[in-house]
């Protein structure tokens, strides 16, 4: 059940917030200026969508959801942290839309895990977009040789959000399931009343921990302890299999553990007898089933381990996820549904569009060419041979490779300092809406920011040249 209230977006008098401490409010603090300027009640008409329901208890407001996961997104505060400061700092609570400063915490941690799983990847992306549209046309009024250039371009590329797991290894793999499977047996044995079963736990323990002891093991013994592990594993999995047979249920948090283990050992019995390490769908966590790796080919790694987005950055610098998913994909194809969503945006297409060699592909350049779009890169055809000609597409691509980097610096900024480095969520849908949230608040303290400097200097332009204008 969700009350909207308008006294959720008029608080009391400013001056008089932190009365209790007898104190005042700094105007120019970060939180108090994007408190007035941030889409609230825009954002709010969203959230109260979700709530069908007229009965039950009433939910928290959504300035306070959503301004507290904000908050956690940008700071990096753990649950408990969210809340201990948000109980002791007056500028949060003023950006949560408090009445006024109270000691007592407005919210408990594990409420913090109902929130992020009620505001999922579809309901976050409307906030975002609500956010980038939010001061519409506000950029064209500025005076410049360039600017009608910029609001007419898209910037397309993909990255990976590492998920915050232990580096897959065949062998560390199989005897983390060996030991789940053997506390399963465990629960089974002292629950139902079985006889323990030879699971030889202890000799599989040794053998392990020699083998993990082996600062570089050669590929024969890496071999030999799948083998054994494999065993260890299949023994396991007959047990678990024979009680589920005759009717004893196990518990219901260890279901989805089976059915991955399960899995696992397919796949881990597939590529030893095959003597290859690719697999469709591979597993590369037990207890986050959903990851997969991504092959990039990066300096730093070639394969990461996350979720993969499709990120678009529009002329005002908004970035946009086109795409998401744990699952790897091309991100060459994508560029047309992109151009599309900006044409559903702004009713025309971009004038140009800048992005890497891997988009350069023949569907993507003729659809370009079909609808006046410039794409960046070289053009098709025979190399130019006249000098002046030469000199000019090669100043407008020393142009478009220096622009191209603004969604770099947007990776940049959302993965070192708005949570998009590591995602430490445990569920699937909620990493997802972390990564999305780290997008938004990229945005609230990027381009957001950057435009209401704009508009204040712009404002600010205006009046002096209506004061000149009456004196």
């Amino acid at each position: 059940m969700y009350k909207s209230s308008e006294q959720e977006y008029v608080q009391l008098c400013f001056t008089g917030f932190n009365a209790t401490c007898g104190m005042q409010l700094d105007p120019e603090n970060e939180w108090v200026k994007k408190t007035s300027v941030l889409p609230w009640h825009a954002w709010e008409t969203l959230y109260a969508a979700m709530f069908n329901s007229t009965t039950g208890n009433v939910a928290k407001p959504c300035r306070m959801v959503l301004g507290s996961i904000i908050i956690q997104t940008r700071m990096g505060y753990t649950d408990r942290e969210l809340v201990e400061q948000i109980q002791q700092n007056p500028y949060y609570q003023y950006f949560i839309g408090l009445d006024s400063f109270q000691h007592e915490a407005p919210f408990t941690a594990p409420l913090l895990v109902e929130w992020r799983k009620r505001m999922d990847v579809t309901f976050i992306t409307n906030v975002n977009d609500v956010l980038c549209t939010a001061m519409p046309n506000m950029q064209e009024r500025k005076s410049g040789k360039n600017h009608g250039t910029l609001l007419a371009t898209q910037i397309c590329d993909a990255t990976v959000a590492p998920q915050y797991i232990r580096f897959p290894q065949d062998t560390s793999l199989l005897n983390e399931a060996r030991v789940k499977l053997e506390g399963m047996i465990d629960f089974y044995c002292a629950e139902y009343g079985f006889d323990k079963p030879r699971t030889y736990r202890k000799k599989a323990h040794k053998e392990y921990l020699s083998f993990a002891k082996t600062k570089k093991p050669s590929a024969e013994k890496i071999r030999e302890a799948v083998k054994k592990l494999l065993g260890y594993v299949r023994r396991d999995i007959g047990y678990i299999d024979s009680y589920m047979q005759q009717g004893y249920a196990p518990r219901a948090k260890q279901i989805e553990n089976i059915i991955t283990i399960f899995a696992l050992y397919e796949q881990q019995k597939y590529m030893y007898d095959n003597r290859t390490h690719k697999v469709e769908n591979r597993i590369v966590s037990i207890s986050q089933p959903y990851v997969r790796p991504i092959v990039r080919g990066k300096a730093k790694q070639r394969t990461e381990f996350g979720a993969k987005l499709h990120l678009s950055i529009d002329g005002r610098g908004f970035g946009r996820i086109e795409h998401i998913s744990f699952d790897a994909f091309n991100e060459g194809p994508q560029l047309i549904d992109a151009l599309r969503s900006y044409q559903y945006r702004n009713g025309m297409f971009p004038e140009r569009v800048l992005v890497d060699q891997l988009y350069r592909t023949k569907r993507n350049i003729d659809f370009c060419a079909q609808n006046d779009i410039r794409i960046s890169g070289p053009k098709r055809g025979r190399p130019v041979t006249d000098a002046v000609q030469l000199r000019k597409e090669r100043r407008v691509a020393d142009k478009d490779n220096k622009d191209r980097i603004e969604i770099e610096r947007f990776f940049s900024v959302a993965k070192r300092r708005n949570g998009m480095g590591m995602i430490k969520r445990k569920r699937q849908d909620t990493s997802l809406s972390t990564i999305c949230m780290s997008v938004l608040v990229t945005n609230i303290f990027g381009s957001f920011q950057q435009a209401i400097q704009e508009y204040e200097e712009l404002q600010e332009k205006q009046a002096k040249r209506r004061k000149k204008r009456a004196s």
